[in-house]
């Protein structure tokens, strides 16, 4: 892929809209050309729920990075998220006409896209269909079919659905800034890019990415996705018990939680106190930093339960070597970091997005709330699935396979992830020429 290539990610969450422009430099870093964000309004829990002010946010963050990197923007990354993902294990199989040729990436292409006829609940669309293990002719537990005699190719697969309304939704808000989408991107996904290291993949880890509406959590084990799952709580909900607690504005809520807040009460100071101003005509009142670390602490615990029981749900709570990896704007909360260890007994670190950075303007970038941002950049620069072989060449967001078809190991992940969710985004053309 050409290092000039240029590419932008559009992150659209429920606390924040942002832009990032982004090339890969001559070392392979990724360098940030230009970065531009906006409040959101308009997105609860990761849906967009009102098109006219997620418009207006994007314009206006799209608007911004375009001065910043001199790009005259019209394609763009986009990341989906919200409650409405679902992850599930099936199982598929094809046969095959004869064992004395070799399996090819066509015949793992050809089982994956039997996968996108599963059946799903009204409403709903595959997005992503993740092989895991591979088996040949009842030979279990194969990472690489291709290149070995078969007739019967079987594997496990996480699919992972949303919701057509929601697809459509970004879908217009997107086409009404004047921008077409490239890719469409699960959020973990495009996080797990910025964040984690080849080497906590194939160890096994955990990432969770604490938003303001959710909380994403990807499940990592020998460089495979193994399961994805989206909680509807994120930082808005502190901010909300918060508010609801200590019977203040959310204004202030989400001033003290960001500038006082811990999630562990015994590192809050008991005879510490904070004055907040009060409404028009009435006194200050008075917050101790012990009672609201206590509302932050309970809240959190009930993520951390909730993130735990994914992890055990998907089976690979004790083959997880490299723990967990916390980004996101909820991993700057003080004392994060020790609450998910002494609640899981995991190792836990937190993710900053500077592990492919390289040069950047935006020195803001390396902030773990743009985790999600910056990994929507580097999916435009490579494959999703570590197994894809050197040989799989991606060009204008569709995998084609060079010439020597036997040494390219792997299934067509990149293809199957962005041919599949731009023909879910294209199958309306009438939209096109829709007034909104």
């Amino acid at each position: 892929m050409s290092k000039e290539k240029i590419i932008v990610g559009l992150d659209i969450g429920s606390t924040k809209i942002c832009a990032l422009v982004g090339r890969k430099d001559s070392y392979g870093k990724l360098e940030i050309l230009g970065m531009g964000k906006a409040e959101s309004h308009g997105v609860i829990r990761g849906v967009v729920t009102n098109i006219d002010k997620t418009v207006t946010a994007i314009a206006e963050a799209i608007e911004e990075a375009e001065k910043q990197s001199g790009i005259d923007i019209r394609v763009v990354n986009v990341g989906i998220a919200g409650q409405h993902i679902k992850s599930m294990t099936q199982r598929g199989s094809i046969s095959r006409n004869s064992n004395e040729d070799e399996i090819t990436i066509h015949d793992v292409n050809r089982l994956i896209n039997e996968m996108y006829r599963t059946v799903t609940p009204p409403g709903n669309e595959i997005i992503h269909v993740m092989p895991q293990d591979y088996t040949v002719d009842f030979e279990t537990g194969i990472k690489e079919p291709v290149g070995m005699s078969g007739v019967r190719l079987e594997a496990d697969f996480n699919i992972i659905t949303a919701q057509t309304s929601a697809i459509r939704n970004i879908k217009r808000c997107v086409e009404r800034c004047g921008l077409s989408i490239e890719n469409l991107i699960l959020e973990p996904i495009a996080s797990s890019m910025a964040v984690l290291t080849e080497e906590e993949r194939e160890a096994g880890i955990v990432l969770v990415d604490i938003g303001g509406g959710t909380t994403d959590v990807a499940v990592f084990y020998e460089n495979i996705i193994r399961h994805t799952a989206v909680i509807p709580f994120g930082g808005h909900i502190i901010t909300s018990d918060i508010k609801e607690g200590c019977k203040i504005m959310e204004s202030q809520a989400e001033k003290l939680k960001v500038k006082f807040g811990t999630a562990l009460a015994e590192e809050a100071d008991l005879n510490t106190f904070v004055s907040i101003p009060g409404l028009k005509g009435r006194s200050p009142r008075e917050i101790s930093l012990r009672n609201l670390a206590h509302i932050i602490e309970a809240r959190m615990q009930e993520i951390i339960e909730l993130v735990h029981n994914e992890i055990i749900k998907s089976g690979y709570v004790n083959k997880l070597v490299g723990g967990i990896v916390i980004t996101g704007g909820g991993a700057q909360l003080k004392c994060c970091q020790k609450i998910f260890q002494y609640m899981t007994g995991m190792d836990t670190r937190i993710g900053h997005p500077n592990e492919y950075l390289g040069k950047s303007i935006a020195a803001d970038a390396k902030n773990p709330m743009y985790a999600t941002t910056v990994g929507l950049v580097l999916a435009g620069f490579k494959a999703i699935d570590d197994r894809l072989g050197p040989q799989a060449v991606v060009t204008s967001g569709k995998t084609t396979v060079a010439k020597s078809e036997k040494t390219a190991g792997g299934s067509d992940f990149f293809r199957k992830i962005i041919e599949r969710t731009k023909n879910l985004l294209l199958d309306d053309v009438s939209d096109k020429n829709t007034n909104y």
